[in-house]
């Protein structure tokens, strides 16, 4: 394993579920920068509501200036009922949203992956989701969500939103896709709507052109409403999906019901000035501070700084490692025990991460043994 490297961590806790499951993806964290050599400096602030009740603000200005001065940030979840009642820009969110822009992060890679030890959580058979490892690559900052012009005017009772895509926004995603399809088994999905839309077909034809530049990795175009479908039936078929934000929105969200629980799944932004790596579940109020929330997605989710931000591809791999094996040990959160089956113990929040510690050290420890051999 690679040593001595230092990193400056944000870490932004925010609500709900969000420090409890924080806490253990830190703990890993910590783990690997002890028994690797490597030096991290961890920096806690706030953002969302929990910024709200201190500082009056979702996104403090010291928050800001504190994620711009990182190496990463690791953030937890943002929002709760309780701040409802604001206007939509005073809201935990808008904080989150205002972050996001700040570091200009324009590929979300999000996975969703079918482990053995999983195959009873999703609602999708077995024998069919068995095997599937996908990568989702989502532009982040065009289409539909950013496009001008967009209005509702309630006068003649009509709105209107913009698609809108240049070339080089493509194109930078595009190749942030094919490098990570290099790294795995080397097959690219474009999915766009190019039988329809003419900024589909500037997407098809960019992507066209930058495959080139991969010779080594195959390259296939979907429509989303046949890659929706094909999702489902053979998920096995996909390796890297790239394609704009809406699609990315929707699809990456159908296909968490691969894994079969949200609070499996981590997601990292990354192409700006520094990376932000958050689970994928929300704030979950109702059962904070309950001990109920699973952490495995934010402990994933530090296994994803360390290979974005860190290039630390093998500790990385041990964190990722010593999650399957503790869900092979039979170690499940709340929303993960859903069989009965022998052998199946539900453990609290702060076990489940203790369970993941212990595993990476012993996973750790034997690698570096091997290494000095």
């Amino acid at each position: 394993m690679a040593r001595g490297k230092t990193l400056k961590i944000l870490v932004l806790a925010g609500d709900g579920i969000g420090p409890e499951v924080t806490q253990q993806a830190v703990h890993a964290l910590r783990s690997v920068a002890d028994l690797g050599g490597h030096h991290f400096e961890f920096k806690e602030m706030a953002i969302g509501g929990v910024a709200i009740k201190k500082e009056g603000s979702p996104l403090p200005s010291s928050t800001l200036e504190a994620a711009l001065d990182s190496d990463a940030v690791l953030l937890g979840a943002v929002g709760g009922n309780e701040f409802n009642q604001l206007p939509p820009d005073r809201r935990p969110e808008a904080g989150l949203l205002g972050l996001r822009q700040a570091l200009g992060g324009f590929a979300n890679l999000r996975p969703s992956f079918a482990w053995p030890s999983l195959s009873s959580n999703s609602p999708l058979k077995p024998e069919v989701v068995e095997g599937s490892d996908i990568l989702f690559v989502r532009e982040l900052l065009g289409g539909l969500y950013f496009g001008e012009p967009r209005q509702w005017d309630r006068e003649t009772n009509s709105a209107w939103n913009t698609m809108r895509y240049t070339r080089d926004e493509v194109v930078r995603v595009t190749r942030i896709a094919f490098e990570l399809a290099g790294k795995r088994r080397k097959k690219v999905t474009s999915v766009d709507k190019a039988n329809v839309l003419e900024v589909s077909q500037l997407w098809r034809a960019t992507v066209t052109e930058v495959a080139r530049d991969y010779p080594d990795v195959a390259l296939d175009h979907q429509y989303v409403d046949a890659c929706a479908m094909h999702l489902m039936n053979t998920p096995r078929n996909f390796d890297v999906v790239v394609t704009e934000n809406l699609f990315g929105d929707i699809l990456s969200d159908e296909a968490a019901v691969i894994t079969g629980s949200l609070g499996m799944l981590p997601s990292a932004t990354i192409g700006g000035a520094v990376n932000l790596y958050e689970p994928v579940h929300g704030s979950a109020p109702d059962i904070a501070g309950k001990g109920l929330a699973n952490p495995l997605g934010a402990i994933l989710t530090a296994a994803m700084l360390l290979r974005h931000s860190g290039g630390l591809e093998s500790d990385a791999q041990a964190i990722e490692a010593s999650v399957r094996q503790v869900l092979e040990q039979g170690y499940r959160t709340a929303d993960l025990a859903r069989s009965s089956s022998p052998g199946i113990q539900v453990v609290t929040t702060q076990e489940m991460g203790k369970q993941v510690n212990e595993t990476l050290n012993h996973i750790i420890d034997r690698g570096q043994a091997l290494h000095a051999v």
